[in-house]
This record gives C-alpha cells, sequence and structure tokens, in this order.
C-alpha cells in the first residue's frame, strides 16, 4: 500500500555507470570524483531524481558517499550499512570503506598525488564539507574542483524528473504557531546575528516555518523548497509554481514573495550585490554553491545555525499534545498488529506478508479512530533470523525471507498522522527463545530502561546519556554500531536535529524534544536486537526536591515489550517496577481504543506483572 517490494538495485548494472561517469570524468579533465548521499537541500531521505549514489553504485542506505578515480572506486558508509554495502554493491568495484573511521576527507588527504583534479558538485557538498576537502586537497598537493556539470547526472540519461506534488496547508490545530509569528521570530534572529538576511535550505525548515507539508519525498511529508528570510521585510519563497494553486497559492502569497527554484541563483547573487551586511548561512547545513553564489556578487557570508532547526525541533504545546495522541492510536494498532501475528502459524509468513499486514491494519485502526493516517515515516524494517541482524534492513522481492520457527523477528516501523509522526521497534519470537536470544534481549531491555529512568540537569547533552543505554552490554563485551536515539519530527522527518542520543550528540536536550530510546544487539548470521520507544523530555522532579532544576524522559510509546523474552532474574527492582508500571498504562491507556476481544484478551496476557 505504501512500501514498494521492488527489489531496489542490481550490482550488475555498476559496470557501465561507472564507465559511463569516468568517460565523463575524462572530458572534464578530473581525475576524481565525489557522489554524495544528497541532493542540494543536504535531505536524508532523498526524491528519486537526487539518488545518484544509489543509481551508480547500488547502495540504498541513506548515508554514504563514493570517490571515483579514474582506475578505482571506493563506497564510504557508516556502521549501520557494514552488511547492507555488500549485498547492494558489486564489491569489485566499488571498495567499502568506513564513513567513521577513515571520512572521505581524511582518505584523500592520505591518498592523493600532487597535481591530482577532484571534482565535486558544490550543490551536494556542503559548506563545512567542502571547507574539508579543500584542506585536504591542499595537504596533498592536489586541487579541488567545483564542477558546473555534474558526471553522474550527465551519464544518468533516464534519470526521473524532480517531483512536483502538490502543496497542503498544515493547519493551525496541529501546527500550534502560525507561519506569521515563525517568520517574524527567524527574522529577530537574522537581526540578532547582524546579518541582513539567511537563506533556509533544508525543507523541513522552510516546511515548518511556513505551515505547509507535501509529498515530494518518499514517506516524508515534505515540498521541496528554499527561502530567503530577510532581517527586515517580506521572505521569498522558492517552490515550483505546479505545486501550488487557489487557496494555497493565496496562502503563500500571504507570507511571502513567490519565486520560482531556477530564480535563486540569480536572487543570491542579487543578495550578494546589494546586501550591506553579510547572509547568514549555516555551514553544516548549506551546501557550497550558495556561498559561492552570493561571494562572487561581491557580497559575505557570515556563519549561523539555521534558525528554525532548535524551535522546530522543541514541540509547543499543541505539537506535545498532538505528539501524545498519534503515539496512542498508533499504540492501537501495534497491539492490534501484534496480536494477529501471535495467532499465525509462523512457518506461513514471509518478511512482505507481515509488513503488509502491519499497514493496512494501521490504516484501518487510523480511520475507526477518525484520524487518518497520512503515509508509513518509513521503509518497515521487518527482519526474520539473519536479516534481523541488518540494520537498517529493507525487505524486496529478492530479499524476502519466510519465517522459520524458533528466529526472532525484529519490525522497525512508524506512520505519518496530521498531529504526529511514529517509529516503534518491537522484538518478537515464533516458538521457544533461545538462552541467547533472552539474554541479548534482557541486556537490551535493561539498556532502554535505564534511559527511560534518567534523571539530569538542564544542559545534559545526549552524548552524557550514551552511555546508560550500553552499559549493561558493555560489561557483557557487547555493544551496537548505531545511536541511541535520534530526533523525531511533528508530522514531518522521523529523522529530526539536532538533538540525539549518541556519541556524537553534542546538543543539549530540552524540554519539548521528541527523541528515540532504541538501543540494540546484532549478532550477525543469527539475530537482531532493538527496543525502541519514543520519549519527549521535560522537567521532572526528584523526591527531595534537590538543590537544581532536572530534566527526565516521558515515554510517549504505547505497546507492550515482549515478556517472553525477558530474563527476569537480570532485572533490576527498578527495573522491574519500570517495566509492570510501564505495562499497566499500556493497557490503561491502550484498551478504550480496542473494540475486539481477542485483541483485548492477548493484551492483558502481553501487560500481565512480571514477578
Amino acid at each position: 500500500m505504501f512500501q514498494s517490494f521492488k527489489t531496489p538495485s542490481d550490482p550488475s548494472t555498476g559496470k557501465p555507470r561507472l564507465k559511463a561517469v569516468r568517460e565523463r570524468m575524462a572530458a572534464m579533465d578530473v581525475d576524481v570524483f565525489l557522489v554524495p548521499h544528497a541532493d542540494a537541500h543536504q535531505s536524508e531521505y532523498l526524491p528519486p531524481h537526487a539518488e545518484r549514489l544509489a543509481w551508480l553504485t547500488g547502495f540504498t542506505g541513506s548515508a554514504g558517499i563514493a570517490v571515483i578515480l579514474r582506475n578505482a572506486a571506493h563506497v564510504f558508509v557508516d556502521g549501520r550499512y557494514t552488511l547492507q554495502v555488500r549485498n547492494q554493491v558489486d564489491t569489485g568495484l566499488f571498495a567499502p570503506e568506513s564513513l567513521v573511521d577513515t571520512p572521505p576527507h581524511e582518505w584523500l588527504a592520505d591518498n592523493l598525488k600532487a597535481g591530482t583534479r577532484v571534482g565535486i558538485d558544490p550543490w551536494l557538498h556542503t559548506i563545512a564539507d567542502t571547507r574539508r576537502l579543500d584542506k585536504a586537497c591542499d595537504t596533498a598537493g592536489a586541487t579541488l574542483v567545483r564542477c558546473a556539470v555534474n558526471p553522474v547526472d550527465a551519464a544518468w540519461q533516464d534519470a526521473p524528473p524532480p517531483p512536483a506534488t502538490p502543496i497542503r496547508v498544515h493547519r493551525p490545530e496541529h501546527a500550534g504557531r502560525s507561519a506569521k509569528a515563525k517568520l517574524r521570530d527567524l527574522a529577530r534572529a537574522v537581526r540578532d546575528k547582524g546579518a541582513s538576511a539567511t537563506v533556509l535550505t533544508d525543507p523541513a525548515s522552510v516546511c515548518w516555518a511556513f505551515n505547509i507539508r507535501g509529498s515530494d519525498v518518499v514517506h516524508t511529508p515534505l515540498t521541496m523548497a528554499w527561502a530567503i528570510v530577510p532581517a527586515r521585510g517580506r521572505p521569498t519563497l522558492f517552490v515550483d509554481p505546479r505545486k501550488h494553486s487557489g487557496d494555497v497559492t493565496a496562502y503563500l502569497r500571504n507570507h511571502a514573495n513567490l519565486a520560482a527554484p531556477d530564480t535563486l541563483e540569480e536572487a543570491l547573487a542579487e543578495l550578494g550585490r546589494s546586501a550591506k551586511k553579510p547572509v547568514m548561512l549555516d555551514a553544516a547545513r548549506a551546501n557550497a554553491a550558495i556561498a559561492d553564489a552570493i561571494e562572487a556578487a561581491g557580497g559575505s557570508t557570515v556563519a549561523g545555525t539555521d534558525p528554525a532547526i532548535l524551535p522546530r525541533a522543541i514541540k509547543n504545546r499543541v505539537e506535545r499534545k498532538g505528539a501524545i495522541e498519534a503515539q496512542r492510536r498508533d499504540g492501537a494498532a501495534m497491539v492490534a498488529f501484534l496480536a494477529w501475528l501471535d495467532a499465525q502459524d509462523p512457518a506461513k509468513l514471509d518478511e512482505i506478508a507481515i509488513v503488509k499486514r502491519l499497514e493496512t491494519i494501521r490504516v484501518e485502526t487510523a480511520g475507526r479512530l477518525g484520524k487518518p493516517m497520512r503515509e508509513i515515516s518509513f521503509d518497515t524494517i521487518c527482519g526474520t533470523g539473519p536479516n534481523g541482524a541488518i540494520v537498517h534492513y529493507r525487505v524486496d522481492e529478492s530479499s524476502n525471507r519466510k519465517v522459520t520457527p524458533g528466529e526472532l523477528i525484529l519490525i522497525d516501523s512508524g506512520a505519518q498522522y496530521d498531529d504526529g509522526t511514529t517509529d516503534i521497534t518491537r522484538v518478537v519470537p515464533t516458538g521457544a527463545p533461545s538462552d541467547a536470544h533472552r539474554r541479548h534481549f534482557t541486556l537490551v531491555l535493561k539498556g532502554m530502561i535505564a534511559i527511560s529512568l534518567a534523571r539530569f540537569p538542564e544542559g545534559t547533552r545526549g552524548v552524557d546519556l550514551d552511555v546508560l543505554a550500553r552499559r549493561a552490554l558493555w560489561a557483557a563485551g557487547l555493544d551496537y554500531g548505531h545511536g541511541t536515539g535520534h530526533g523525531v519530527g511533528s508530522y514531518l522527518g522521523v529523522h529530526e536535529g539536532p538533538q540525539n542520543i549518541s556519541r556524537r550528540g553534542m546538543a543539549a536536550l530540552k524540554a519539548g524534544m521528541i527523541v528515540s530510546n532504541e538501543p540494540g544487539y546484532y549478532a550477525e548470521g543469527s539475530h537482531g536486537i532493538r527496543i525502541e520507544n519514543l520519549v519527549m523530555v521535560e522537567p521532572a522532579k526528584v523526591p527531595e526536591g534537590g538543590d537544581i532544576a532536572v530534566h527526565g524522559l516521558k515515554t510517549l510509546t504505547l505497546c507492550p515489550i515482549d515478556r517472553r523474552l525477558i530474563e527476569t532474574k537480570m532485572l533490576e527492582p527498578p527495573e522491574r517496577r519500570w517495566l509492570n508500571r510501564y505495562h499497566a498504562r499500556v493497557r490503561r491507556e491502550l484498551s478504550p481504543l480496542i473494540d475486539d476481544r481477542a485483541v483485548l484478551d492477548w493484551l492483558e496476557q502481553a501487560t500481565a506483572p512480571v514477578r
């Protein structure tokens, strides 16, 4: 219904496509060319026409970059995709490398020869990334070349056109604040920086600021657009005119001047020519071509964080209420799904059948409760047995695996509702779980509970909490190669910054932020375990009052955690109390939303106390 199961890539296409790209590189006189998983907005999830890395290499993950040389090629990915990249890519053509241990700019500095010409598409690399590449080339005696034409685009003859889906207005009862108020705050942030204007390059920031949504990116309600927000005066929204008409056009014109995206570069040049103060750009998000256009026209830029990032991460009262309600409805759907799954003969199931049934139940439950589900929030991860050990596994027609009784099924899924975005992972046994399954599951559960119970001072960062989720695993000599939590939007991206809980989580966790809590463990070739709830940062009380203000994490996700996989003797008393109170809350809040007696009976059993 929402998820495509067509095999996304064919490693055999890599050879002719790589040859075609190298021919274009030679014609452009560049020795090396970089192909990042990126579009001009630096999006995580890309519209089809921007999937250059997938087209060239076959790798479909959400983070990676290929380095193409005349006689060699490399593809850099992070720890989430170590297994996936080897399944999707012809490793005889593209040698896998670690995006974390040896970032491309460091690899280039160590491996380039003097005189090498390294090409990039400046629309696809951030200002900060381009600076790192410039430095790497200088170190090696090479030259970084900003290419006017992307050789991948020149070789990709049948690339799909850019999307042009209709814009929808995100209503006040879901947004909580008017676009006028948001744009006024952004202009104030520009003035406070001493800048003339800022350029919003992230479509999520544009959609948040203007209270609009679209469908340009699969599963994420974005319209691809840019905006120039001046310190004083009317913003300009650069958006394809095919995306709006009638009342939507009138709404947009009430907030901004409208222009076509192909006029952005000239508008940036005019900004450079006329502005008496620098233009504020987020070096970690804005691409180098934007800065180049302003500076080539005689203007200047000043570094500053996208001013929409923090306010959209801190949910307002309406968004917080919406998130709670969306999670309740989604929890009712998950309970119906898990009850269905438990009633099946596992030997008659496969991964695609499970995903399809989950999507159907989510749609039916949302319809019954009167709040439609707009989309899933990402391609459902349903990994049985060894497929569960592939962290970002996506089932397709070629990988679809039948369930073998005795294995674990890992299901990571989510949905998009007008009032919130959901993301939940549960693991289900088929038959009696093994001792290893129960031990690993319980170690992961201990980490998830540790985050759930955390109390921390204002200003605490995600990196400060990450160790709590790993402590039990580390003590057993185990770990996982992804972050513990990512930020989540309000009917926006399922991944949102700046907040996250990870080894690199440097942003302070502020009240109103939503973040996932999802430690895991992955036994290659055997099974994967991840338990995920969404939590919201909020002020917390401490028993004796305390001397400092502290925050805690309110669990939003409501769904049983499979008791059959818990080795209860491994739980400490506070952990057991948390689990039993959580399950009592799940039963109390979800029961009124369920109208099927069999599902209610299943829920009663699934949330029984752990002794």
